[in-house]
């Protein structure tokens, strides 16, 4: 049972309870801007406000509007309440003293749309007291309220750049550099992490001149620097949403009726794009799109590490009946249409095992993660030390339909594989507990030093772009291997850059 906690944390804007369960320290909660509500919706995250007296810290804070998702569901829900009122951030911590520990802050996914720092699976029980580490989730604001390009859309009469979203992760980076040693974190040690949107966060963070400082190491899971939409896409997006307002207040709107409108647009990849909405190149917050500016030096010195599960696309297909049936006419048609015709035979001569649908998840998998975490870990070699992994541990769920399918490595990274009710998804027994405890280790040292070797998996080599060095999880125990899949990537070094990523 929850006992408040004794010992009151105190920061510049008050002080702060929290409450202890399964020997961590919980701060839940916490405003690191003022609500970007009225006024302020659609503007760059303002600094938060003071409070006087002590604020319950034992609940986590709102979460950014959104629809309810099934992959929210296999990771253990999300709790709270949703709101515009939606920039909080929750830490837990062994001790509130002057250790000064490794601090980790997690950035979640959900395709720019869902999620927030209070899913179950995120829950730092275990990793938090294993490694001696603080670790910070955060929420941020998604779809249209953190993505949404109106200057554009309405010559500069409405705010809103399509980067306020990440210009909150970098408002909660700089939360974190200022009072994290009150919570017996170091200021001076924050690794940046996070998977699918959270991994595109964590690349495009390396690329925002806002961010430079506010953290030293990264790691990018699912997810890289292939990110940053041209302001021109952008705008395309935010006059779709003006038109469907047709004529209301954008400014006024019910957080609801925008809400539907993104569902809308969602629901009609035709009308939107596949991914409406994702952080605008804007020239200011991200001045252009990441990985150029990774390439260019833009995070020289901040150690990277970067990898993708092996079935990554199995979870968005395992449902999608008509893509099960696809035949090779199919299959050619899908892939011009991603690369080009001039592209597509070339490209299909990589992948020469299993049926059409199977090979249709590989290239997607290698198109949308795989190939840009290869892009991310080239372009930073020349600038600081990076690591590659794997993971191809596969679910049970399903018959094993789902193979080792996106967002399946973040049970094992938190260790959470372990909880009531996660087994369908994650697998269960020694076997999976040992690569939890692997994966754990990998990450714990790579926050602390940089350098993921630790005593499980041994030394972990330095990817670098001739024998390109990964570390490969799941398939018994942990080991190197050298250029995984180097006949598909190479075969898309043909393929221009604005066509890789999500």
């Amino acid at each position: 049972m929850d006992q408040v906690v004794s010992a009151i944390a105190e920061i510049a804007q008050g002080k702060l309870q929290g409450v202890a369960r399964d020997g961590v320290l919980r701060f839940n909660g916490i405003p690191f801007a003022k609500p970007p509500v009225g006024a302020l919706r659609w503007r760059m995250p303002q600094a938060p406000e003071g409070w006087a007296g002590v604020r319950d810290a034992s609940r986590f804070g709102n979460i950014a509007p959104q629809v309810a998702s099934a992959s929210g569901d296999v990771l253990g829900g999300t709790p709270g309440t949703r709101s515009e009122d939606c920039l909080y951030l929750n830490i837990q911590t062994p001790a509130c003293d002057g250790a000064r520990r490794a601090v980790m802050v997690w950035i979640h996914g959900g395709a720019f749309v869902t999620g927030a720092g209070s899913v179950g699976t995120y829950n730092g029980k275990y990793l938090v007291p294993r490694g001696d580490i603080v670790l910070v989730t955060i929420n941020y604001r998604l779809g249209a309220f953190g993505f949404l390009n109106l200057r554009d859309a309405s010559g500069g009469r409405l705010p809103g750049t399509g980067a306020e979203g990440l210009a909150d992760q970098i408002a909660a980076l700089r939360w974190v550099k200022d009072n994290i040693a009150a919570f017996g974190g170091n200021p001076d040690n924050v690794t940046i992490f996070g998977e699918s949107a959270g991994g595109m966060s964590v690349g495009a963070l390396l690329a925002c001149p806002g961010a430079k400082g506010l953290f030293h190491k990264a790691i990018a899971q699912s997810g890289a620097s292939d990110i940053g939409t041209p302001r021109e896409a952008t705008a395309k997006i935010g006059q779709l949403v003006l038109d469907k307002l047709a004529g209301a207040d954008a400014l006024t709107a019910s957080w609801e009726t925008i809400l539907d409108i993104q569902k809308d647009l969602l629901a009609n990849p035709r009308e939107s794009g596949g991914m409406a909405f994702s952080p605008t190149a804007d020239g200011t917050v991200l001045p252009s799109r990441a990985i150029d500016l990774v390439a260019a030096g833009a995070a020289a010195g901040v150690p990277v590490m970067t990898g993708t599960t092996r079935d990554e696309w199995k979870l968005f297909t395992v449902a999608a009946q008509n893509i099960k049936s696809l035949d090779e006419p199919g299959l050619r048609r899908l892939t011009a249409k991603m690369v080009g015709d001039d592209r597509c035979d070339a490209l299909l001569a990589a992948y020469t095992s299993g049926t059409p649908f199977e090979r249709w998840n590989d290239i997607n998998t290698d198109h949308t993660f795989f190939v840009p975490a290869t892009r991310l870990l080239d372009a930073q070699a020349a600038h600081a030390p990076v690591y590659g992994y794997r993971f191809d541990w596969a679910s049970p769920m399903l018959g094993g339909a789902l193979g080792s399918c996106h967002a399946l490595e973040i049970g094992f990274v938190f260790g959470t594989m372990r909880l009531k009710g996660a087994a369908p998804f994650f697998g269960s027994g020694e076997e999976a507990e040992a690569l939890s405890d692997a994966m754990m280790e990998a990450w714990i040292a790579f926050a602390k030093s940089g350098n993921p070797s630790n005593d499980i998996s041994g030394a972990w080599l330095r990817y670098e772009p001739k024998k390109r060095a990964t570390m490969i999880f799941g398939d018994g125990a942990p080991k190197m291997t050298s250029a995984p899949s180097e006949v598909r990537r190479k075969a898309w070094q043909s393929v221009a850059a604005a066509k890789i990523g999500a």
